[in-house]
């Protein structure tokens, strides 16, 4: 579990590209303070396990499942990229809860200047737009970040001056891939109220609520 608070930006130092995995190794220093093998350290959002790590640098594999659903099909050597530890139970928790699984990633539609702000739009899948709500949190590529409008398949959020000095947001350009994970609570809700597909019987009804002792 993360907060979406980034610690540090990493660099690639090298990376084994397979078919269906890839293995990582990421240089770092403040993440590594502590961490143990089979620790978990957010990498651009997606939650990864230590498997390897010198004074310098930790390695982590990236399974096929993840690939597909993130911008680690396209990441290369040399790329940096936000990272941060799993969250302490008793520390702050700076920014919202926070699962490191991505739902899918989104795109850069435009950059914006609003006073010492960037505004950043998003375009996304149709169908992840009930998910992400105006005010609601929003983690891209592992940054907790407020959406402040949303709509038309797209949304935006506001990047103060700490957030572009000390991620890789500033880094983007219209085009560019981020991960995006939406609110967990709010996928809770929507499964509670709207249902799955895959189910039978979906949906919160009167029906369901009086049998449930409502």
């Amino acid at each position: 579990m993360f907060t979406g608070i980034i610690e540090e930006l990493g660099t690639i130092a090298h990376m084994d590209r397979r078919p269906d995995s890839i293995r990582l190794t990421i240089q770092a220093h403040k993440v590594l303070e502590g961490t143990q093998l089979g620790d978990s350290i957010a990498v651009n959002g997606v939650c990864l396990t230590v498997t390897d790590m010198t004074d310098s640098t930790f390695s982590a594999d990236v399974m096929h499942e993840t690939m597909r659903r993130s911008s680690f099909s396209t990441i290369k050597s040399g790329s940096k990229v936000n990272l941060e530890r799993a969250m302490q139970v008793g520390g702050r928790l700076g920014g919202h809860i926070v699962s490191g699984h991505i739902d899918g990633v989104g795109h850069v539609a435009r950059i914006a200047t609003d006073g010492i702000a960037r505004v950043i739009t998003i375009s996304i899948p149709k169908d992840m737009e009930p998910f992400i709500v105006e005010k609601g949190s929003i983690t891209i590529d592992g940054i907790s970040l407020t959406v402040v409008s949303v709509g038309n398949s797209q949304f935006s959020v506001s990047i103060i001056p700490h957030t572009m000095a000390n991620t890789t947001l500033m880094d983007k350009h219209p085009g560019a891939i981020v991960n995006l994970e939406t609110d967990v609570i709010g996928k809770y809700v929507h499964s509670f109220t709207v249902g799955h597909p895959s189910q039978a019987s979906s949906g919160l009804t009167m029906e369901k609520l009086l049998e449930n002792g409502f």
